[in-house]
């Protein structure tokens, strides 16, 4: 009888020499041929299977189930059902309860909380429970047939979140993309201003858009102050940068983008960068609680008025951006150069 169960690796080997006398399922010699049969075939199988027999419900187990145990497996075997699983046994038990009353069980992905490895781990599990008999016909356990969900909830859980935060930054980009045509279109002058103004404005939403891309989610200040800026300085030095590493969510980058680009146009046209000498100075700080500070500052170009008619690009900076930062925005024209300012909060992870 010492080489029962014959085989079975080290599941098997660990079975013929482990003290049974010492539990509720008493000396291996002494089992009935209907346990015997069952953990014959359960410890040549692939599949992870355990099973639980006696008062106790002590616990027998084969290779492939082993690495289920984590850091228990070294004193898993023989262990009663409610010690070697209390972590999860207040889960299980009513699935147990139903096994051990002659009904079989079935559940997917089964959402359990284990501390296997000493620290509590969210885990999925598809398994089965089904009763165990003995040679009179009476339930005296039953047999778990387990796979581990895990990385495939999780996975799954990832895309479904991924689908939703494509669907929702598209929704974004639509809605601003939206209000920058019909805004360039009700404030232009001619066809042709809407055309060159519309195809520069959306230019600067698809390069803001391709910075939170490249970041995977946020974006850093600098970065999106500097894109926006390139297509509009001849000489790097007549633009002073200066700002702590800050990153900010999808829909504030956009909207920051977007109003560093406006200022731009309008310094390249009517201020600072209209002329040989004039300079920009950027900066921008972050306080307490998130709270952000955004300056735009011209000097050294043409002398500044305030403009007549209130277009579209004074609106995105003074208004539609500070919202995206639940603040204020102004435009202040100082003779000596055009100068704006934005106070708010800065955000980051999702999109506001």
């Amino acid at each position: 009888m010492k080489e029962f169960p014959k085989d079975g690796g080290q599941m098997g080997q660990a079975i013929r020499l482990f003290d049974w006398s010492r539990t509720g399922l008493g000396d291996i010699d002494t089992w009935p041929s209907s346990l015997r049969a069952i953990l014959q075939m359960m410890v040549q199988q692939g599949h992870s299977i355990c099973l639980f027999w006696g008062p106790d419900l002590n616990m027998l187990y084969n290779d492939a189930y082993r690495p289920f145990l984590g850091a228990k497996e070294a004193g898993a075997l023989g262990q009663p059902f409610h010690i070697i699983w209390s972590d999860v046994w207040d889960d299980v038990k009513p699935l147990v309860d139903q096994a051990l009353s002659g009904k079989s069980t079935f559940v997917e992905n089964m959402r359990l909380i284990m501390t296997r490895n000493g620290y509590p781990e969210e885990t999925f599990w598809t398994f089965s429970y089904s009763p165990l008999y003995d040679d009179e016909g009476m339930v005296r356990g039953l047999i778990n047939v387990a796979v581990d969900t895990t990385p495939l909830v999780k996975s799954q859980r990832e895309q479904e979140m991924l689908r939703r935060e494509l669907v929702h930054r598209v929704k974004n980009t639509m809605a601003v993309t939206t209000a920058v045509v019909s805004a360039t279109m009700r404030h232009a002058q001619t066809l042709e201003e809407a055309r060159l103004t519309l195809g520069n404005r959306v230019a600067a939403l698809g390069k803001a858009q391709s910075l939170i891309h490249q970041s995977e989610n946020d974006a850093l200040i600098e970065a999106i102050v500097t894109e926006s800026m390139a297509a509009h300085v001849d000489d790097p030095a007549r633009v002073r940068i200066s700002g702590p590493d800050v990153r900010v969510s999808p829909q504030q980058a956009v909207g920051l983008s977007l109003a560093v680009y406006e200022l731009a146009t309008n310094a390249l046209k009517y201020g600072a960068l209209s002329n040989g000498s004039g300079t920009i100075d950027i900066i921008w700080s972050a306080g307490a609680d998130n709270a952000f500070r955004f300056t735009w500052h011209e000097r050294g170009g043409p002398p500044v008025s305030a403009p007549t008619r209130r277009g579209f690009g004074s609106r995105l900076t003074d208004q539609i951006v500070a919202n995206y930062f639940s603040g204020t925005g102004a435009t202040i024209y100082d003779p000596d150069g055009l100068r704006f300012e934005l106070v708010g909060v800065f955000r980051q992870g999702d999109d506001v």
